[in-house]
């Protein structure tokens, strides 16, 4: 029982998808199989415009698991693979080496060279073949942030309109449509030390930028540590505007409310619950410590009413 996508976010509509294949592989007795990807299709097909990404392969493989994924096949995306025709992709993955017995995709799915290989292709090669193939449709919702019951005429939930939102900042509204709160991740650096210096001091992560970062400003959200552990955190995105007239690239810079310790060289996690503001260019020192102190309480307000520990 196999599934095919990029599967980039893990959201809502991807796991409504997982849902339906766990459990006919649980009523035809087979393993609930997702096809996925090394990397983005695009990044090879069209570099140029190559969408940045809600999740890393690791993340995406575990959210996959999560989701009741059984059996995970990570395929190699490169300039050969972007060339292969789809009824190549079909007889050398789905049947070579999954033997599937049935097939459940997006009714909108398209794969192999130029996008050729589509639900009725797949239906007439399962006919030859021996696998059924059932094509659904994606999960929809209203307005931005709306329930997630598909609706006529509305939305479908994708990735590229979760990648919007959180460039925009609405974080709150992306994670209605992941089912989650948006994350970021990566290895903590040593940075400047400007935050110590201020009394807030943080944990910068760096960020891969392959990865969708959202719109500079403060956020609300949890921090969490490679042991388990997770800290309120002030989140600050940004370019530091007070400090320099121009930075190529925005920060990621976390206090973790009532935390001492070390976290450098750790691997880290962000989960972004609430933008609080924008990014300000501070006339002092003295106003921008005050504004930290301003959103240091709005996050335990925000995360104490909201989102208990």
């Amino acid at each position: 029982m196999v599934t095919i996508g990029a599967f980039d976010g893990v959201h809502l509509g991807h796991r409504r998808l997982i849902e339906r294949v766990r459990r006919t592989a649980g009523e035809i007795g087979a393993v609930a199989t997702v096809v996925t990807f090394d990397r983005h299709p695009a990044s090879v097909v069209r570099p140029e415009s190559a969408p940045l990404l809600l999740t890393d392969l690791d993340q995406k493989l575990s959210l996959l698991e999560a989701c009741g994924a059984e059996l995970t096949l990570v395929v190699h995306f490169d300039a050969e693979r972007a060339q292969e025709r789809a009824a190549d992709f079909v007889a050398e993955v789905l049947v070579g080496c999954l033997n599937a017995r049935a097939v459940i995709v997006g009714h909108d799915f398209h794969f192999g060279h130029n996008r050729e290989g589509d639900v009725p292709l797949l239906q007439r090669m399962g006919a030859q073949m021996g696998f059924d193939v059932t094509g659904i449709r994606l999960l929809a919702t209203g307005a931005a942030g709306g329930g997630s019951e598909p609706l006529e005429g509305t939305e479908p939930i994708s990735s590229t309109r979760i990648r919007r939102l959180i460039a925009q900042g609405d974080v709150a509204a992306a994670a209605s449509l992941l089912g989650r709160w948006y994350e970021l991740r990566g290895v903590v650096g040593h940075g400047e030390k400007r935050g110590r210096e201020l009394g807030f001091p943080t944990a910068n992560l760096e960020v891969s930028t392959e990865m969708q970062v959202c719109a500079d400003g403060v956020y609300a959200g949890w921090y969490l540590r490679p042991d388990g552990t997770r800290h309120q955190t002030a989140i600050s995105v940004g370019r530091q505007p007070t400090f320099y007239e121009s930075r190529p690239f925005s920060l990621v810079e976390a206090h973790l409310l009532d935390f001492q310790g070390d976290l450098y060289d750790e691997f880290g996690t962000v989960e972004l619950v609430d933008r609080l503001r924008g990014q300000e260019k501070f006339a002092s020192v003295e106003a921008l410590i005050d504004q930290m102190s301003s959103d240091v309480a709005q996050t335990r307000r925000t995360l104490g009413a909201r989102y208990p520990q």
